[in-house]
């Protein structure tokens, strides 16, 4: 089973239960049975064949959670294709260089994102295109051999530049089947992450492969309120946080995971309090802590966890999945003996092929195995670890100064050479900053060559070149970074950003201005807020966004979006919003 590819699975599972129910997108209720998906994405599949896609070749899909997402990445495989995610928030260089760099033969796009500025040099289709129904709906017949990519995904890289980790069906399908997955438990999925993050692998292919059904979440980033109806009314019994938001959710609105039978959080380290709480609030629910990396086929240990659990001051990550092997060595490629911290190497199932056209990337983070049959790899993570005396698996860090933010791998080194690359900076930092409820926040510190530096400019600049979750909540302009007597750059002396530099000074001019000041500063932590302070320019990002909405509504009884947030960002649009609210519902 294991060798197949993910269309012969998809195949199979076809074969068993035609007309129930595959898809379903909640923004409008739309459905797709196994049968017309497989009709549709055969379609799509037969049109890119006409068009010259063949064996591998890279089709990039440009488009926002729907339906024909679904159908798009299950065409291009059935095409013998390879899918490249492009993720919405990236801006118009970056995903132009994607596309040049990863050779796209074709681009995919709905209605929404084809209105954006789209890449040029490649041809461009439309997957809601109504002229698509004259194609022919019967599968094109690709022998796939499992042994083909089937995606490529671009991460942050520490030369400047993205790296795409290419993966193989394989693989995916050696995850998809691992005994220790319920597909039960997955029966009914959300489909919440990006589709340009790995564990959209998951979220797709676990329900659709073994008979369960997709639940596509509206576009845009979901707040706890709207995250709690879609569980209540699609009845969802599996999904996937990042362990940022799986923090917001335990913390802010706990009972929105009820009724869920499992929820699979990882990406970062785990909060064992956030654990502690959704246990405690749902009953029958399991908490999976899930470990892995991009270049591991997504996950490669995980950790299930149910009520009465002894959780300590760690969660563990857990036991290898099945073919996975999970070694923690030192410099020398040692294993290292209980409680000594080492380096994590993933080896056996699950290494990816390597990053597309980076030979050299990727003989430096794919070595060889020593303890391995000859030509065997294992894959180098970076993250730190240590077995504890009764052989726990604990999580310490990094060995480099790779960072997580919002579930993504950021490269401090790229973000740094986009602020370099800005007239008028001579050097450019950017460090990690922990907020206190539990998220990190990006803050580059910039020396200018001479005189000052449009610091608005400057993000505005960097806006162009990454995505959102990659630009600094903050920036700092220094005459010159600190160092130590040895010469090395000072971390601990680098000043926090000072919000007080762009506060706007007009107080409170009603009760409902006092409690949404009160709101902001809690989640902002900062001393005092204005009601012309915007929440972005005070640092904020969307995990803490989730935080302020929902103590929101907890106040005022009124939800707002965050699309609404962007829009409205200060305290003074915000109580106009809620006032309006308010009429309304009178």
């Amino acid at each position: 089973m294991v060798g197949l590819s993910i269309p012969a699975r998809f195949a199979e599972q076809l074969a068993r239960t035609p007309e129930a129910t595959a898809v379903t997108e909640a923004a409008t209720g739309a459905e797709l049975s196994y049968r017309e998906l497989d009709q549709r994405a055969n379609r799509l599949a037969q049109h890119l064949i006409g068009l010259g896609v063949g064996r591998e070749d890279r089709v990039a899909v440009l488009m926002e959670r729907s339906i024909g997402l679904v159908v798009a990445f299950l065409a291009i495989l059935k095409a013998g294709a390879v899918y490249l995610p492009i993720h919405e928030s990236y801006p118009a260089d970056r995903r132009q260089w994607v596309i040049d760099r990863a050779g796209a033969a074709v681009l995919l796009t709905d209605e929404t994102t084809r209105a954006t500025d789209l890449p040029a040099g490649v041809p461009v289709v439309t997957v809601d295109d109504p002229a698509l129904v004259r194609e022919p709906a019967l599968d094109p017949g690709v022998s796939i051999h499992p042994g083909q990519l089937a995606y490529v995904i671009y991460t942050s890289g520490s030369t400047g530049l993205p790296k795409g980790v290419a993966v193989t069906q394989q693989e995916v399908v050696r995850l998809l089947c691992d005994p220790q997955w319920s597909p039960e438990r997955y029966a009914r999925s959300l489909l919440l992450g990006p589709h340009a993050f790995d564990i959209f692998v998951f979220e797709v292919w676990l329900p659709l492969l073994h008979g369960g059904q997709v639940v596509v979440a509206p576009p845009g980033r979901l707040e706890p309120a709207t995250l709690r109806r879609l569980i209540a009314a699609h009845r969802i019994t599996g999904l996937h946080l990042t362990a940022g938001l799986f923090r917001v959710i335990a913390e802010e609105a706990p009972e929105a995971l009820r009724g869920l039978r499992e929820v699979l959080t990882g990406g970062d380290v785990i909060a064992p309090t956030a654990v502690s709480r959704v246990l405690e609030v749902c009953d029958g629910i399991v908490v999976r802590a899930a470990y892995g990396a991009t270049e591991g086929t997504v996950l490669s240990a995980h950790l299930p966890l149910t009520r009465g659990a002894q959780i300590g001051t760690v969660v563990p990550i857990g036991d290898p999945l099945t073919g996975v092997t999970v070694r923690v060595l030192d410099g020398r490629l040692t294993p290292v003996p209980a409680e000594v911290a080492g380096e994590i190497y993933l080896a056996d199932a699950g290494v990816a092929r390597g990053y597309l056209g980076q030979p050299g990337q990727t003989a430096e983070r794919f070595v060889a195995d020593p303890f391995g049959a000859p030509g065997s790899r294992m894959y180098r993570t970076g993250d730190l670890a240590r077995r504890t005396a009764g052989g726990v698996l604990e999580f310490l860090g990094r060995v480099d100064s790779q960072l997580k933010i919002l579930g993504f791998l950021v490269e401090p080194a790229e973000v740094e050479a986009a602020l370099a690359g800005y007239p008028g900076v001579a050097q450019a930092v950017v460090l990690a900053r922990e907020l206190e409820g539990g998220e990190k926040q990006l803050v580059g510190y910039v020396v200018p060559e001479s005189g000052g530096l449009d610091l608005a400019a400057l993000r505005a600049h960097t806006r162009t070149l990454l995505p959102d979750y990659m630009v600094p909540a903050a920036f700092v302009s220094l005459d010159s970074l600190p160092l130590t007597a040895n010469g090395k750059l000072d971390r601990a002396a680098m000043p926090a950003p000072d919000f007080d530099q762009i506060r706007a000074s007009r107080a409170p001019e009603s009760a409902l201005h006092l409690v949404l000041c009160e709101i902001f500063s809690s989640v902002l932590g900062v001393p005092e807020v204005g009601i012309d302070d915007s929440f972005f320019e005070l640092g904020g990002q969307s995990l803490q966004a989730m935080r302020l909405l929902n103590q929101i509504r907890t106040k005022t009884g009124v939800d707002i979006l965050v699309n609404t947030l962007f829009d409205a960002p200060t305290v003074a649009e915000l109580a106009a919003f809620v006032d309006a609210k308010r009429t309304t519902a009178v």
